[in-house]
């Protein structure tokens, strides 16, 4: 294959969980890519992502990862390892599905045979509208850095921007900046909700 894939997996709207999509949001406004390098949001989307594994090689995940480590300590787990590892520990819930797609990329045919998993030990995953937490959001350049090298290792090498540039990865009003300064204090989110993920609810 000659396309590589980043991919971010998690809920932003449960704390730590939203690890994933951040790193790939900040990949997207540090880093400018050749266009055999694709970037995606994979949310909780499960075996949508079926076909996106068997396209690329090499790939790259980013997710929070309940390791038993200290809580914001990066691990890396490459190859067949992957999947194993996730099928042997208790993780969020979309991580599972992460376990079947990859089952599913090679049943029907192929999976990258070059997978990097970049994982961080969440601190908190039961804040719901919550954002991440101090510990975990400081290994993000780390994490960055550590995919970046990966990526040139396998000939796709990406560039630093001089300037961080506005990132068209996630969905509009849910990035970080937008995320972090639309939401309500947490004793009114508690008692009313929060107004941003009740819209979208009303919408379904």
């Amino acid at each position: 294959m000659s396309a590589a894939l980043v991919l971010g997996v998690g809920n932003l709207l449960w704390a730590d969980e939203g690890f994933g999509v951040r790193c790939v949001e900040a990949l997207d406004q540090r880093y400018s890519r050749p266009d055999s390098v694709t970037l995606a949001d994979g949310g909780t989307q499960g075996l949508y992502l079926v076909d996106l594994l068997r396209e690329h090689d090499p790939v790259v995940i980013f997710d929070a990862v309940d390791f038993g480590d200290a809580p914001g300590e990066l691990r890396l787990v490459r190859d067949e390892d992957i999947p194993a590892f996730v099928g042997a520990h208790k993780m969020s819930l979309h991580q599972a599905g992460l376990q079947d797609v990859i089952a599913c990329a090679r049943l029907l045919g192929g999976c990258a045979s070059n997978m990097l998993l970049i994982g961080v030990q969440p601190v908190e995953l039961e804040d719901y509208g919550g954002s991440l937490r101090p510990a975990v959001r400081e290994r993000i350049p780390e994490a960055l850095a550590l995919a970046v090298d990966y990526l040139a290792e396998h000939g796709f090498p990406l560039e630093l921007r001089d300037a961080a540039v506005h990132s068209e990865i996630i969905t509009p009003g849910l990035d970080l900046v937008s995320y972090e300064s639309g939401r309500p204090d947490p004793s009114k989110a508690c008692r009313e909700g929060d107004g941003r993920v009740l819209a979208r609810m009303r919408k379904t």
